[in-house]
C-alpha cells in the first residue's frame, strides 16, 4: 500500500505542479469567484482524458450549454512518466516477479487512483460570470439582470472509469517497454519479442517532445509572445509535437477555431484552423503558412528508421525480416492511434439570450482511416530496412546485434 500511495502520490504532485503553471500563464488564476483549484483539478482530470461539462444560465432569459474534450498532454505525459518510473522502481531488485504479486500491486495501485480521482472530481466544480464576446448580447444581458453564469462540472462516474482507463495503459506500457523491469513467468517471451518495438516506438515519440522543447524554447527567447509559448510548453507541447510527427508521416487532421477558449495554440497551427469552417490541417497546409515544415518530412523518415534499426538490433533472438516488418508496422499504426485520439480537441461554447447567440469553438479532429494505414506503412518499411541494417552494426559486449554470438578472438600465442 506505501508503494501505490507513493506512486499516487508522486504523479498528482508532477501533474498539478506543471499544470497550475500552464494555467497561471494562460490567466486562469484571474478567474472570478476563486476558481483556479477548481480549474485546476478539472485539467487534471482532463490529463487523464476525462470530458468537462460546460452548463449555465441567465435568469429566465438565457442559457448555456458546451463542452471541453481535449487533452493537455503535457501533464498527461509529465503523470505518466513519473507514475511508471515510482511503479516500476521497486521491482528492478527482483530477477522475475510472480503474477499474483504484480495483480496486487496492481490493484492496490487502482485502488488509491480512484480515491484520489473521485476527490478530484468533487473539486472540479465552480461556476462564474463570464462575457459572450459579443457586445450587444452583453449589454442586454447587464439590462435586464441576466448576466450569463457559467459553470464546469465532470461527472464522477466519467471520471473513474477514464482514470482506471488512463492507469490500466500506464502500467501496460511501462511493462511492455522496460528492459530492465521482471515479468511474470508466463510473459518472459516477450521480452526480446515485443519489448524492444514498444520500447523503440516510445521513445520515438519522446524524442519528438524533446525537439518540440527545444524548438518552443528558441521561440520563448526570440519570439513576439513569450507567455504564450510558456503556456503551450506547460499544456500541449507533446499535442504539438505528435501533430508534427503525424503530419511528417502524411497523416491529416480537420478542423476549425472560431475562439480558443483560453486553449493556447500555437500561431501557424491557428493559422491553418481559422481559414476556414472545416479546413485540412496536413503538410502543405503548414507549408503554405511556413516553409519550414516540409522539414517534418525528412525528419520523420530519418527519426523512423532509426527507431526501426533500434527495435531490430535489440529482438533478441532475431527475427525474419517480414516479421520485423509487420511488428514494427503494427506498433507503429497504433502509436498512430493514439496519437489522433489524445491529440483530438472539441471545446463549443454557446450562449442564447433573447434569441441572440454567442460563444465560440474548436474543433480539431484526425483522419484515422488514412493516418493509421501510412503509419503503418512507414513502420513496415522502417522495420524492413531495420532488419537489413541491424545485423551489420556491433553490439555491446562483444555480441552482434541479432542475437548470435560473436566468436572469440583469436589469442596471440605465448
Amino acid at each position: 500500500m506505501v508503494s501505490a500511495l507513493t506512486v499516487v502520490v508522486g504523479a498528482v504532485v508532477a501533474m498539478a505542479a506543471v499544470a497550475a503553471l500552464g494555467l497561471w500563464l494562460v490567466g486562469a488564476a484571474d478567474l472570478p469567484g476563486g476558481g483556479f483549484g477548481a480549474v485546476l483539478a478539472a485539467t487534471l482530470l482532463m490529463a487523464l482524458g476525462v470530458p468537462v461539462r460546460l452548463d449555465g444560465s441567465a435568469a429566465f432569459v438565457a442559457t448555456a450549454q458546451g463542452g471541453i474534450t481535449a487533452v493537455p498532454l503535457s501533464v498527461t505525459l509529465v503523470g505518466a512518466l513519473v507514475a511508471a518510473y515510482l511503479f516500476l522502481r521497486p521491482m528492478r531488485r527482483h530477477a522475475v516477479v510472480s503474477g499474483g504479486s504484480l495483480l496486487a500491486r496492481v490493484l492496490a495501485l487502482a485502488g488509491c487512483w480512484t480515491v484520489v480521482v473521485l476527490l478530484l472530481s468533487t473539486v472540479a466544480r465552480h461556476s462564474f460570470t463570464v462575457s459572450t464576446g459579443d457586445e450587444l448580447v452583453d449589454t442586454l444581458g447587464s439590462a435586464f439582470g441576466a448576466a450569463p453564469v457559467v459553470g464546469f462540472r465532470v461527472a464522477p462516474g466519467q471520471a473513474v472509469g477514464f482514470g482506471l482507463l488512463w492507469l490500466a495503459v500506464v502500467v501496460l506500457l511501462a511493462l511492455a517497454a522496460s528492459r530492465r523491469a521482471p515479468l511474470p513467468t508466463a510473459l518472459v517471451r516477450w521480452h526480446g519479442t515485443l519489448r524492444p518495438t514498444v520500447h523503440a516506438v516510445l521513445s520515438l515519440l519522446l524524442v519528438y517532445v524533446l525537439l518540440g522543447l527545444v524548438g518552443g524554447l528558441v521561440a520563448l527567447v526570440v519570439g513576439s509572445e513569450p507567455r504564450q509559448t510558456l503556456a503551450v510548453i506547460c499544456l500541449g507541447l507533446p499535442n504539438v509535437a505528435w501533430l508534427g510527427f503525424g503530419v511528417g508521416l502524411g497523416a491529416s487532421w480537420h478542423g476549425h477555431v472560431t475562439d480558443s477558449l483560453g486553449l493556447p495554440f500555437p500561431q501557424p497551427l491557428a493559422a491553418v484552423l481559422r481559414s476556414g469552417e472545416d479546413v485540412t490541417l496536413n503538410l502543405g497546409a503548414l507549408a503554405e503558412r511556413n516553409g519550414w515544415a516540409w522539414l517534418l518530412l525528412p525528419l520523420a523518415a530519418l527519426l523512423v528508421l532509426v527507431a526501426g534499426v533500434a527495435a531490430s538490433a535489440r529482438s533478441r533472438p532475431a527475427v525474419p525480416l517480414w516479421l520485423s516488418a509487420v511488428r514494427f508496422g503494427v506498433v507503429l499504426g497504433l502509436a498512430m492511434l493514439a496519437v489522433g485520439t489524445l491529440t483530438r480537441v472539441s471545446a463549443v461554447f454557446g450562449l442564447s439570450l433573447l434569441g441572440l447567440g454567442g460563444g465560440g469553438s474548436t474543433v480539431l479532429e484526425p483522419d484515422l482511416l488514412t493516418s493509421i494505414p501510412i503509419a503503418a506503412a512507414w513502420g513496415a518499411l522502417a522495420g524492413l530496412l531495420g532488419g537489413l541494417l541491424a545485423p551489420h552494426l556491433p553490439g555491446p559486449a562483444g555480441r552482434p546485434q541479432n542475437g548470435s554470438p560473436r566468436p572469440p578472438a583469436p589469442q596471440p600465442p605465448p
